[in-house]
């Protein structure tokens, strides 16, 4: 394999650690982190001894749920698809600072249920060394109900991830960082599905202009939108375009971010924090 001896050293580690788990479960989305797991988990324990799960739900884009159904295909995983319910769940779409912990913990007793009855004790999901330095609520869930992080085990961060992706031929290894559409309303407001729906046929329509990494944030009437700096001038280009698409969808301002995409911009401070 063409990679550096550590990614290698800890690749080793965690196929070692998967082989000695018998059948297991995958939380899967179809990102970057849980394709290479459920890879991994399929070369070590064989297709027939591993499931991927799917929670599906007005957070989770169509196109990434279609993304997910093909990858597990080419990888010939056999893949189970659920509905899931956080948006019944009054402390999810509250949008608290522990919005995730309470949409994690849900999905988790959902995903355990399918999956004993499935015939897998063990479940696994794709956090990865880097979450450690992140604020991640939903983490709490994983330690409270015993779901297992062989990534974050194995010490993989996220580049080391993408290299070994990459060396193992996952289409996967370039793929932009994808997070749930919820995250881009801010704290305290509501989570509808109205704001979803806007926020992912507004983040659509960008992508369908050639940018691959955008995020649309929903501050009420306004959209602000996240890319990357060298799309910045392109954004700047489009602006009317772009303005009129998003007007349609219901936003009554659009404003362009000029820091550009970074993960967790709805952690920061505001101008008082």
């Amino acid at each position: 394999m063409q990679i550096s001896e550590t990614v290698r050293r800890k690749y080793q580690d965690l196929r070692g650690s998967i082989a000695s788990m018998g059948r297991v479960a995958v939380t899967f989305s179809g990102g970057v982190d849980s394709t290479l797991l459920l890879k991994v988990c399929i070369d070590a324990l064989g297709r027939e001894n591993v499931l991927a799960l799917t929670g599906v739900s007005p957070t989770y884009p169509r196109a990434e749920r279609m993304e997910a159904e093909a990858m597990a295909a080419d990888m010939g995983a056999r893949i189970v698809m659920f509905d899931s319910t956080e948006m019944e769940d009054k402390d999810f779409v509250a949008n608290g600072r522990d919005r995730c912990y309470h949409c994690k913990t849900r999905l988790f007793r959902t995903v355990r249920d399918i999956a004993r009855g499935e015939g897998y004790s063990l479940i696994l999901e794709g956090s990865n060394a880097d979450d450690l330095n992140d604020f991640r609520p939903g983490r709490k869930a994983c330690l409270e109900q015993d779901i297992r992080s062989p990534l974050l085990g194995a010490g993989l961060t996220k580049e080391e991830i993408r290299e070994l992706s990459r060396e193992l031929g996952l289409t996967t290894h370039d793929k932009p960082a994808q997070a749930c559409l919820s995250s881009r309303i801010p704290y305290g407001t509501a989570i509808t599905v109205r704001r979803l729906e806007e926020v992912e046929q507004a983040e659509a329509f960008i992508k369908s202009l050639g940018i691959s990494q955008v995020r649309v944030r929903h501050h009420g009437s306004t959209a602000r939108i996240e890319v990357g700096e060298s799309d910045l001038p392109f954004i700047l280009e489009e602006r009317n375009r772009i303005a009129e698409e998003l007007n349609r969808i219901g936003f009554a301002y659009v404003a362009l971010d000029l820091r550009g995409y970074r993960t967790g911009s709805m952690n920061e401070p505001g101008p008082d924090g």
